[in-house]
């Protein structure tokens, strides 16, 4: 410290009698010498007091409480920027973190959406922060059966995405029992019951559509009713089917229900992100939905999909508040 306070008593010397650009540039770079010794601010204070006690020995008295007290009010900015840039740091390193965890769950829950000839499929699921807190499963057997499964936790981030692999893992070893709505949630509640912690839920859509039978079953587990256009109609009907949210109880039994899918009929399955408006109370999401459906019902499911995000952001300014997640089928 003794070398130190002797070169800026030089410079700033040097400064005074001078003032010049270089004599500035001079000072400017022993900042340089301060950082690398961890000179806090206060300490730079100090040793400017000091410097000109040495100069000026006649005018110090009348300054000595100013710097006095700019050395307190230093210590306290000293300990509050080193704070601050600690904070800053930890952002960073989870900045960094969340990157390779959001990159890890697109990976893990990659979704295909299936291609078959008999029906159309579209989907589309956008998260409002970095992990989705929605996950869209399809499981296809060939040209005979077709599942989907949607999930929305309750609650967001890692955890979040954690407990999605939780249900991605209990889908994929279903294999054959697929078929049945009732006992896949059965399944997946008893996963999520034994493996997430208590504050965890998950609401899940499930529904199988028997391809060649034309017959789409479905079981809600606390989740959004999806919607049922019927072209023959040209109306829509509600899918309701009540069932307890999944990771709430160990041993709850889910019942589903059966609808037969004609020629152009729609199913439209979404997470409370697609039908939740907190912004504008006025709007009924639902007759919003219905009405977009109808009026756009002759273009593919993809299109539909995209067209009613595209206006449920324009409701909402552009500012969705949850995660957005939306299935169609259409039956051709």
């Amino acid at each position: 410290m003794k070398e130190l306070e002797k070169q800026y008593k030089k410079i700033l010397s040097d400064y005074m009698i001078d003032k010049t650009e270089k004599n500035l540039y001079i000072g400017q770079n022993f900042t340089r010498q301060l950082i690398q010794k961890n000179v806090s601010p206060e300490d730079v204070v100090s040793i400017h007091k000091n410097a000109i006690a040495q100069i000026f020995p006649d005018r110090i008295k009348e300054v000595q409480s100013a710097y006095d007290f700019l050395i307190e009010v230093m210590v306290h900015y000293g300990m509050a920027h080193r704070e601050h840039q600690s904070l800053l740091q930890k952002q960073a390193e989870f900045e960094i973190e969340m990157n390779i965890a959001t990159n890890i769950q697109k990976t893990l829950l990659k979704t295909v959406i299936p291609q078959l000839s008999s029906v159309d499929i579209g989907m589309i699921s956008i998260p409002i922060r970095k992990m989705n807190g929605d996950y869209v499963h399809f499981l296809q057997d060939q040209e005979d059966y077709l599942s989907v499964a949607v999930t929305d936790v309750v609650g967001k981030g890692v955890p979040a995405a954690l407990c999605m692999s939780m249900v991605k893992f209990g889908l994929e070893t279903l294999e054959y029992a697929y078929k049945d709505p009732s006992y896949v949630l059965e399944v997946i509640n008893r996963v999520i019951e034994k493996g997430v912690d208590d504050s965890m839920f998950v609401s899940m859509f499930y529904g199988c559509l028997d391809i060649q039978n034309n017959i789409f079953s479905y079981a809600s587990a606390g989740h959004e009713p999806a919607l049922h256009y019927r072209a023959n109609e040209n109306t829509f009907y509600s899918l309701e089917a009540k069932g307890l949210l999944l990771g709430v109880l160990p041993e709850i039994k889910y019942s589903y229900n059966k609808i037969s899918l004609k020629e152009q009929d729609i199913v439209i399955i979404m997470t409370d992100g697609v039908t939740e408006f907190r912004a504008h109370d006025d709007v009924n999401s639902r007759e919003m939905i219905t009405s977009l459906i109808a009026e756009h019902k002759h273009q593919s499911a993809q299109q539909l999909c995209n067209l009613l995000h595209k206006e449920i952001e324009r409701i909402q300014d552009f500012k969705l508040s949850d995660d957005f997640s939306v299935v169609i089928i259409k039956k051709k």
